[in-house]
């Protein structure tokens, strides 16, 4: 084997950085991981340290290379994939941040977002980014530091200071500050981009006063953006994604209807539409899945579930059904189906694609002949019906019929939930033989920019999958248990009564509602999201 073929790639999350060393046969060599602390100053907000993510990517490349026993002149390239949407500004002459990086996650900016959708409404820049306008976005973020730190606008308007998300932040401290670039991915969260053009829209940057000179170059996914200075010496980075991009190119999602699912305390789930952006109509993100060098780029349709694994906390913390997650599969197996009893999950309302504030969480059809167990199975079950009602508004909003759905995440380690999934979906369920999915998309584009790999079909005949759950029911008995579950979730709605008034007392107008509820959608997709990263300890643990 040649040395000269491995990729390193850097995995920078919300809670942790994670770094893989992986060679042309697409087995891991060597891996390394280090969590940073979770910044929390008020309440709802969240910041990371950037000079402690940047201390934890160097020490998590030195445990790498050590662990493989190779050095970064064995090494082919680099790929790199982190966290979307936070947002850090420093400046760029000495490259010492104005302020920490506020997360994804993090509310603060719910007020400027307010101030933002006074003329033209949550869904103002849609049409351009194929976002909604969210605190989860980098746009309200960059606002609020202009805000907040004393003279950080006028540092922006005469240069000095520059905004990135976490992988321009790397690829400038890789660089020693010599490449200011992110790629399509990145940039489509922000909501600055224009998701035709792969540009940053001027009308949007007219409109809330943010220079354009503080933003980075926008690059594709894989190519070759630059070489590395320091401790990965004359390495070439040549792949960046998302991380949610990053987990679709990982499982090989190459083909238009392709899609995969992460389950965790919620679930993530991305359909590859082509080259087609897809607007939603039905609760959905339309937003970049990636794009190779100088090829079109390929869309992607976005959903989450904020429900997933975190019921089988709470059935065993709150109820004590069951001592840990891994009693849920075999209690649910002692019974051939869930007797009647569905559960809906909506403990703080429904999300996509419903997004109904005032549902609440419903047990239904039970009768003196349920056990546990059958409870237990409703639990489990109620995943793959949110996760199918996602897929199906991803069906109907992109008129691509669904081929298989790739899944990955701590609950893949339930095969009753999987094969249930496949029924639901009437297509193959497919887990990968990999584990770390969402690194291996950063290395595969990275190789795939220095000749690693030359085409998305050799690729994809390196990826093997685990094990793949064919659906094994009839269209009838399908057909009668999504029915069952619609009048389940029916029973749900408009359970709580607000009496349409606002705390104060008054009565609320249509913009406080409209307001209210994308904000509501926002916190949906922010539990959803942070759930996905933490789940994995809960299922996997002895």
């Amino acid at each position: 084997m040649s040395h000269s073929q491995n990729i390193i790639a850097i995995d920078q999350g919300t809670s942790s950085t994670r770094c893989l060393i992986i060679n042309e046969k697409c087995e891991t060599l060597s891996e390394h991981q280090m969590e940073h602390r979770q910044i929390y100053l008020h309440p709802g907000w969240v910041e990371h340290d950037p000079k402690e993510i940047w201390c934890n990517v160097q020490k998590s490349i030195e445990g790498a290379l050590a662990k493989a026993k190779l050095s970064s002149s064995e090494l082919r390239a680099i790929g790199i994939t982190n966290q979307r949407e936070s947002t850090l500004i420093w400046n760029r002459h000495n490259g010492e941040p104005y302020y920490n990086v506020i997360v994804w996650n993090d509310a603060r900016s719910r007020k400027i977002c307010d101030q933002l959708m006074k003329n033209g409404g949550k869904d103002k820049y849609r049409k351009v980014t194929g976002l909604p306008i969210a605190p989860y976005f980098s746009i309200s973020k960059i606002l609020w530091l202009f805000e907040n730190i004393p003279g950080l606008k006028t540092k922006a308007e005469e240069g000095e200071a520059i905004f990135g998300t976490i992988d321009t932040w790397l690829i400038w401290k890789l660089t020693n500050g010599n490449k200011f670039i992110t790629d399509v991915t990145n940039a489509s969260r922000t909501l600055l981009m224009n998701v035709e053009t792969l540009k940053w829209d001027q009308d949007i940057l007219n409109d809330t006063d943010i220079p354009l000179n503080m933003l980075p170059s926008i690059k594709s996914s894989s190519e070759l953006y630059g070489i590395a200075e320091g401790i990965l010496d004359g390495v070439p980075i040549a792949g960046v994604l998302g991380d949610q991009q990053s987990a679709l190119f990982g499982q090989t999602c190459f083909e238009p209807g392709s899609a995969k699912c992460t389950y965790g305390t919620g679930s993530f789930v991305l359909m590859n539409t082509g080259k087609n952006i897809i607007p939603s109509t039905h609760g959905l993100l339309s937003t970049v899945g990636y794009k190779l060098g100088t090829q079109s780029c390929v869309y992607a349709l976005e959903g989450s579930v904020a429900y997933c694994g975190s019921t089988v906390q709470w059935l065993r913390d709150n109820i004590g059904i069951i001592k840990s997650a891994s009693d849920m599969e075999p209690l649910s197996r002692s019974v051939t189906d869930n007797g009647g009893v569905y559960f809906v999950p909506a403990f703080s309302g429904l999300f996509a694609p419903r997004w109904s504030e005032k549902a609440r969480g419903t047990i239904c059809g039970l009768t003196s002949y349920n056990t546990k167990a059958h409870l237990a199975r409703a639990v489990l079950e109620s995943t793959a019906f949110q996760v199918h009602e996602v897929l199906e508004a991803m069906k109907k909003d992109s008129n691509i019929n669904l081929t298989m759905v790739k899944v990955d995440g701590g609950m893949t380690a339930n095969k009753l939930l999987l094969q249930f999934q496949a029924d639901l979906l009437d297509v193959p369920v497919i887990t990968s033989n990999i584990s770390e999915t969402t690194a291996f998309g950063a290395a595969f584009a990275a190789g795939l920019a220095m000749g690693v790999w030359n085409t998305l079909d050799e690729l994809q005949s390196t990826w093997k999958q685990k094990e793949s759950f064919e659906p094994e029911i009839e269209s009838d008995d399908r057909n009668k248990l999504l029915r069952s579950w619609e009048k389940a979730v029916s029973r749900s709605l408009n359970w709580v009564d607000t009496d349409d008034k606002s705390a104060n007392g008054k009565k609320k107008t249509n913009s406080d509602k409209k307001v209210e509820l994308n904000w509501w959608i926002y916190i949906a997709s922010a539990a959803a999201a942070f759930g996905a990263g933490v789940i994995s300890g809960i299922y996997m643990r002895k």
